[in-house]
Protein backbone atom coordinates (compact mmCIF):
# COMPACT_ATOMS: atom_id res chain seq x y z
CA UNK A 1 0.00 0.00 0.00
CA UNK A 2 1.37 3.40 -0.99
CA UNK A 3 2.09 6.12 1.55
CA UNK A 4 0.95 9.67 0.99
CA UNK A 5 3.33 12.36 -0.21
CA UNK A 6 3.35 15.32 2.22
CA UNK A 7 2.73 17.63 -0.76
CA UNK A 8 -0.70 16.00 -1.07
CA UNK A 9 -1.57 16.82 2.54
CA UNK A 10 -0.33 20.40 2.89
CA UNK A 11 -3.00 22.02 0.66
CA UNK A 12 -5.70 20.23 2.67
CA UNK A 13 -4.22 21.46 5.96
CA UNK A 14 -3.89 25.03 4.71
CA UNK A 15 -7.46 25.07 3.36
CA UNK A 16 -8.89 23.50 6.54
CA UNK A 17 -7.33 26.04 8.90
CA UNK A 18 -8.26 28.97 6.65
CA UNK A 19 -11.89 27.93 6.11
CA UNK A 20 -12.55 27.12 9.77
CA UNK A 21 -11.06 30.43 10.86
CA UNK A 22 -13.08 32.38 8.27
CA UNK A 23 -16.38 30.50 8.41
CA UNK A 24 -16.50 29.68 12.12
CA UNK A 25 -14.23 32.25 13.74
CA UNK A 26 -12.26 29.46 15.42
CA UNK A 27 -8.47 29.29 15.61
CA UNK A 28 -7.57 25.64 15.17
CA UNK A 29 -4.14 24.07 15.46
CA UNK A 30 -2.97 21.09 13.42
CA UNK A 31 -2.04 18.02 15.45
CA UNK A 32 0.42 15.30 14.54
CA UNK A 33 -0.59 13.20 11.50
CA UNK A 34 -0.57 9.43 11.99
CA UNK A 35 -1.51 6.26 10.16
CA UNK A 36 -4.92 5.06 11.38
CA UNK A 37 -7.54 2.53 10.41
CA UNK A 38 -10.61 4.33 9.09
CA UNK A 39 -12.95 3.03 11.82
CA UNK A 40 -15.50 5.26 13.52
CA UNK A 41 -18.13 5.04 16.26
CA UNK A 42 -21.73 6.19 16.57
CA UNK A 43 -20.79 9.33 18.53
CA UNK A 44 -19.10 10.86 15.46
CA UNK A 45 -20.47 12.59 12.37
CA UNK A 46 -18.55 11.72 9.23
CA UNK A 47 -18.51 13.59 5.95
CA UNK A 48 -17.02 11.51 3.12
CA UNK A 49 -15.83 13.22 -0.05
CA UNK A 50 -14.17 11.54 -2.99
CA UNK A 51 -11.18 12.95 -4.84
CA UNK A 52 -10.81 12.40 -8.59
CA UNK A 53 -8.61 13.71 -11.37
CA UNK A 54 -4.81 13.56 -11.26
CA UNK A 55 -5.14 12.07 -7.77
CA UNK A 56 -7.68 9.53 -6.58
CA UNK A 57 -8.93 8.80 -3.12
CA UNK A 58 -11.11 10.02 -0.31
CA UNK A 59 -11.22 12.45 2.53
CA UNK A 60 -13.28 11.64 5.62
CA UNK A 61 -13.92 14.60 7.90
CA UNK A 62 -14.60 13.20 11.37
CA UNK A 63 -16.49 15.36 13.87
CA UNK A 64 -17.20 14.16 17.41
CA UNK A 65 -20.78 15.21 18.23
CA UNK A 66 -19.84 18.14 20.53
CA UNK A 67 -17.61 19.59 17.80
CA UNK A 68 -20.28 18.97 15.14
CA UNK A 69 -22.81 20.92 17.22
CA UNK A 70 -20.32 23.74 17.85
CA UNK A 71 -19.47 24.04 14.16
CA UNK A 72 -23.14 23.88 13.16
CA UNK A 73 -23.88 26.65 15.69
CA UNK A 74 -21.13 28.83 14.21
CA UNK A 75 -22.23 28.14 10.63
CA UNK A 76 -25.94 28.77 11.38
CA UNK A 77 -25.18 31.75 13.64
CA UNK A 78 -27.48 30.37 16.36
CA UNK A 79 -27.20 27.73 19.06
CA UNK A 80 -27.63 24.23 17.66
CA UNK A 81 -28.34 21.52 20.25
CA UNK A 82 -29.21 18.60 17.99
CA UNK A 83 -27.95 17.35 14.67
CA UNK A 84 -30.96 18.42 12.58
CA UNK A 85 -31.05 18.44 8.79
CA UNK A 86 -30.07 22.13 8.90
CA UNK A 87 -27.09 21.38 11.16
CA UNK A 88 -25.92 18.53 8.93
CA UNK A 89 -26.31 20.73 5.86
CA UNK A 90 -24.17 23.44 7.51
CA UNK A 91 -21.40 20.95 8.28
CA UNK A 92 -21.55 19.57 4.73
CA UNK A 93 -21.19 23.11 3.43
CA UNK A 94 -18.12 23.66 5.62
CA UNK A 95 -16.62 20.45 4.20
CA UNK A 96 -17.45 21.59 0.64
CA UNK A 97 -15.64 24.85 1.37
CA UNK A 98 -12.59 23.03 2.78
CA UNK A 99 -12.33 20.60 -0.11
CA UNK A 100 -13.13 23.27 -2.71
CA UNK A 101 -10.34 25.45 -1.37
CA UNK A 102 -8.07 22.40 -1.33
CA UNK A 103 -8.85 21.75 -5.01
CA UNK A 104 -8.06 25.41 -5.79
CA UNK A 105 -4.69 25.17 -4.01
CA UNK A 106 -3.85 22.00 -5.96
CA UNK A 107 -4.87 23.72 -9.21
CA UNK A 108 -2.61 26.68 -8.42
CA UNK A 109 0.31 24.26 -8.02
CA UNK A 110 -0.46 22.55 -11.34
CA UNK A 111 -2.47 19.52 -10.17
CA UNK A 112 -6.04 19.07 -11.38
CA UNK A 113 -8.46 17.41 -8.93
CA UNK A 114 -12.21 17.34 -8.55
CA UNK A 115 -14.27 16.50 -5.49
CA UNK A 116 -17.49 14.54 -5.18
CA UNK A 117 -20.52 15.86 -3.31
CA UNK A 118 -20.38 15.13 0.43
CA UNK A 119 -21.90 11.98 1.87
CA UNK A 120 -23.02 12.01 5.51
CA UNK A 121 -22.35 8.92 7.56
CA UNK A 122 -23.24 8.14 11.19
CA UNK A 123 -22.95 4.97 13.23
CA UNK A 124 -20.28 2.37 13.77
CA UNK A 125 -18.55 2.12 10.41
CA UNK A 126 -15.19 1.37 8.85
CA UNK A 127 -13.82 2.25 5.44
CA UNK A 128 -11.15 0.40 3.57
CA UNK A 129 -9.20 0.86 0.39
CA UNK A 130 -6.38 -0.90 -1.35
CA UNK A 131 -4.63 2.08 -2.95
CA UNK A 132 -3.20 4.21 -0.13
CA UNK A 133 -2.66 4.27 3.60
CA UNK A 134 -5.16 6.29 5.65
CA UNK A 135 -3.53 9.30 7.30
CA UNK A 136 -5.42 10.86 10.21
CA UNK A 137 -4.74 14.55 10.89
CA UNK A 138 -6.25 15.85 14.14
CA UNK A 139 -7.22 19.48 14.60
CA UNK A 140 -7.32 21.03 18.06
CA UNK A 141 -9.24 23.98 19.43
CA UNK A 142 -8.55 25.50 22.86
CA UNK A 143 -5.93 22.77 23.44
CA UNK A 144 -8.51 19.98 23.04
CA UNK A 145 -9.15 17.48 20.26
CA UNK A 146 -11.71 19.07 17.95
CA UNK A 147 -12.04 17.03 14.74
CA UNK A 148 -9.91 15.04 12.31
CA UNK A 149 -9.45 14.63 8.60
CA UNK A 150 -8.67 11.15 7.35
CA UNK A 151 -7.19 11.14 3.89
CA UNK A 152 -6.17 8.33 1.55
CA UNK A 153 -5.07 9.47 -1.90
CA UNK A 154 -2.61 8.50 -4.58
CA UNK A 155 -1.44 9.94 -7.86
CA UNK A 156 -3.29 8.61 -10.85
Amino acid sequence: MATINVNYINPLLKASVSVIEQACGLNVAIGKPALKDAQFTSDELLILMGITGEMKGQAILDFPMPAALQIASKMCMMEVTELSDLAQSAICELCNMIMGNTATLFYQSGTQIDITPPTICKGNVSFGNNYAANICIPFNYEDKYFFAINIAIKED
